[in-house]
């Protein structure tokens, strides 16, 4: 089976500049090469270099740093940003208490969140709570996760229809798409599950079998975890944000 068409990567283009914007702050007067900025957002350069033109034309106060290998530099008296918290971030910051519940400091971690939702408004606060929701946590320790991870993350978030590319446990590759409904942790691994559209069933995928993971473009139905998967063990839960 052909996976879906309209294959896209990463984050959206929205997260994108404000992601810039803020690595660009964080380096300070050293700034950020072109690069650099395309390794760490898992882009292009000249993805990079339209962005920067976009942000430029925004009023962001940004200029080329000459030199060897160039560069980009965010004007050190630009005000600090107010509080935009994503409703994918809100859920990582979940996620890594839930994960670590003896983590040092977790109890001023958890006060920490309560403020950052506080602060979200309150649609922004209700994704992030149907974000992590559709996190399942069962394992004392948290699993590895896969090369693939980010791509997950995002069709997850996004909710669009996956393209896989797998191996099962004897070796032998498959591609197929699905329509992604949560990740769980268990027995020292991330599984994704999701609607698989070859078998036109639920299935579990063990994420380390996961060769390859494109979101495509096409918008995945609404499935409620339970209805497939059934009512997680007492021992497993899905994260929640308070």
């Amino acid at each position: 089976m052909s996976p879906s068409p309209g294959i896209i990567s990463g984050v959206n283009r929205t997260e994108r500049l404000y992601a810039i914007a803020e690595e660009l702050r964080a380096a300070g007067p050293s700034g950020r090469t072109g690069a650099w900025l395309a390794r760490r957002l898992e882009v292009s350069p000249r993805t990079i270099k339209r962005d920067v033109d976009a942000l430029l034309q925004a009023g962001v106060p940004l200029w080329a740093q000459a030199g060897p290998g160039g560069g980009y530099v965010l004007d050190a008296a630009a005000s600090l940003p107010p509080l935009n918290v994503t409703a994918a971030e809100a859920a990582a910051i979940a996620v890594a208490l839930a994960a670590l519940p003896a983590l040092p400091f977790a109890a001023d971690g958890r006060s920490a969140l309560s403020k950052v939702l506080a602060a979200m408004p309150p649609a922004e606060r209700e994704r992030a709570g149907a974000v992590a929701a559709r996190l399942w946590l069962r394992t004392p320790e948290p699993a590895p996760r896969p090369a693939v991870a980010r791509a997950l993350d995002e069709a997850l978030r996004r909710q669009v229809v996956l393209a896989l590319r797998l191996a099962d446990r004897d070796g032998r590759v498959t591609e197929r798409a699905v329509e992604p409904v949560a990740l769980a942790a268990t027995g020292g691994h991330w599984h994704l599950l999701a609607w698989c559209r070859l078998r036109a069933a639920p299935r579990w995928f063990r994420t380390d079998r996961i060769l390859a993971a494109h979101p495509t473009t096409e918008p995945s139905p609404e499935h409620d975890p339970a209805t497939l998967f059934g009512t997680p063990p007492p021992d497993a839960r899905p994260v929640r944000l308070r």
